[in-house]
């Protein structure tokens, strides 16, 4: 997180989603420990002590000297460490550092972004009054809602792991289960539990447990999978399954599938199925010849019954508004209410799975889809670019929690004159193997509308500065991304979609 705040660049840092000032002229602020909150609960960030914000935007110092350091430093460590005041303390001595500018002072705090384990982050003893977020420049007290979410997100045994014991088998849809077997035995036809009887066969999958009373119950994930929608929401009330298909313009919908039109079981296996096939019957993807055979399920399908199911099982379906997916001629949406567990920055790298909803993982992966090992977003994005493709775009919405995925299938803008052509195509040979990864690296980090210079990448790509300006020229030129004009100082951000 070094890389927020560095003291050769202060006159040109600004408040935003990740920097707050206090002035601290009266000693420590009260309102540090609502940002403190904030920040841990949502992407981390500084807080720095003894500046204040010009009507310009523009920083300046408020006067604070290196007399006050002791008392305020001595103040902040001991309500760091009270639990009256804040539910846990997650910063050592090194996260803390002070500067002098000119004859004042200024005391940089350096907040990580707390584990799912250790949130909801809150102040004053009250977690319902007491827990923030972060948006853009400001801190907001959570809603009820959002504090118990981060309260589910805490648990290893994931809530769709959970009996629901209020209800028995007759509740799933038996044409639907054998679907589903239909798919697992076509998957994998020596799996040694094709032969079990439905009971047991849903006990194994997780679709089902033994209840104290002895006689098996539909846990939250086999309600989900194989549930009709009336009986789903009895449990989950906000369920709520929404595909919009938007090709004429002339038209409000081309085609509709929602899980309440009572036409259908709304349960997520057939959503799943009827919403995929949709979608690749109407996205022109281009297929391969292998050995001069036609294969039609190219890279792409699978990228996209990726997405469907990373969709489905890290919904949270306590929140309201449900799952939407969008299709117009180009573009691609898919929304669940939820925020992503492994924030947005892991998830790009990949590598770290860790679904909202480990039992419906499970279930995807018996019949074939979806994968436990993290990678799917980072190969989303290189199938794309293959392709050429605009870039995926991935965004999260507070109040209440929301995840948003949006896939264009238009091409990126053509190089005009031959030179960049010809620019583009050792580019393109250069773009390959190692160096590939280090754009997908930048890229991968850097927040849309944020400034960040060459400095920021040098530990997280572990190479020399003439190295990161070498890449980052490059991504300039291949219009991924803009700089500020300047040959001193030059600063670079994520060109806009």
């Amino acid at each position: 997180m070094n890389n927020l705040f560095d003291i050769t660049e202060f006159d040109s840092y600004k408040e935003d989603n990740r920097r707050e000032v206090k002035k601290a002229k009266g000693g420590l602020p009260v309102s540090l420990w609502e940002s403190y909150s904030a920040m841990a609960n949502t992407y981390g960030g500084i807080i720095i002590l003894g500046i204040q914000e010009l009507s310009d935007r523009s920083w300046k110092t408020t006067g604070l000297k290196i007399s006050d350091k002791e008392k305020i430093l001595d103040n902040f460590w001991n309500q760091a460490h009270n639990l009256q005041k804040v539910s846990i303390n997650l910063l050592n001595e090194d996260d803390v550092n002070v500067y002098e500018i000119q004859d004042d002072i200024i005391i940089v705090i350096h907040v990580p972004m707390a584990k799912r384990e250790q949130k909801p982050v809150y102040i004053n003893n009250d977690m319902f009054k007491g827990t923030y977020k972060r948006t853009h420049t400001g801190d907001y007290r959570c809603t009820p809602l959002q504090v118990k979410a981060m309260l589910r997100d805490q648990i290893e045994e994931t809530m769709d792991m959970a009996i629901i014991e209020s209800m028995d088998l007759s509740v799933f849809d038996i044409e639907t289960i054998h679907a589903y077997r239909n798919r697992h035995r076509a998957f994998r036809a020596a799996h040694p539990w094709m032969n079990l009887d439905d009971d047991q066969y849903l006990l194994k999958i997780g679709a089902a447990k033994l209840g104290k009373d002895g006689k098996l119950h539909p846990t939250g994930a086999g309600l989900l999978m194989f549930g009709e929608e009336y009986n789903i929401v009895n449990y989950y009330p906000e369920y709520f399954l929404d595909y919009r298909e938007m090709l004429d313009p002339t038209i409000r919908w081309t085609d509709r599938l929602q899980s309440t039109s009572g036409e259908w079981t709304g349960n997520l296996f057939d959503f799943y199925f009827r919403v995929y096939n949709k979608i690749i019957r109407n996205v022109k993807i281009p297929f391969k010849i292998v050995g001069g055979d036609r294969i039609d399920d190219t890279p792409v399908h699978r990228a996209l019954r990726e997405v469907l199911a990373n969709c489905l099982v890290n919904a949270d379906f306590y929140i309201p508004r449900g799952i939407v997916i969008k299709q117009d001629n180009d573009i691609l949406t898919i929304e669940n209410p939820g925020s992503i567990r492994v924030g947005k920055y892991q998830m790009k790298l990949g590598g770290e799975s860790d679904p909202r909803n480990k039992a419906l993982m499970k279930m995807f992966n018996l019949i074939g889809i979806g994968e436990r090992a993290g990678s799917g977003v980072p190969e989303l994005f290189s199938i794309w670019e293959e392709q050429q493709w605009k870039e995926p775009i991935i965004e999260e919405k507070m109040n209440p929690d929301r995840t948003i995925l949006t896939l264009s299938f238009q091409k990126k803008v053509r190089e005009k004159s031959a030179r960049k052509k010809v620019r583009e195509k050792k580019r393109e040979k250069k773009s390959s193997g190692k160096t590939f990864k280090q754009y997908e690296q930048i890229l991968s980090y850097m927040e849309y509308g944020q400034w960040y210079k060459v400095k920021d990448f040098i530990d997280i790509l572990g190479v020399k500065e003439r190295r990161v300006q070498t890449l980052l020229k490059e991504l300039v030129e291949n219009e991924k991304l803009i700089d500020n004009g300047v040959t001193k100082g030059k600063r670079y951000k994520k060109a806009n979609k």
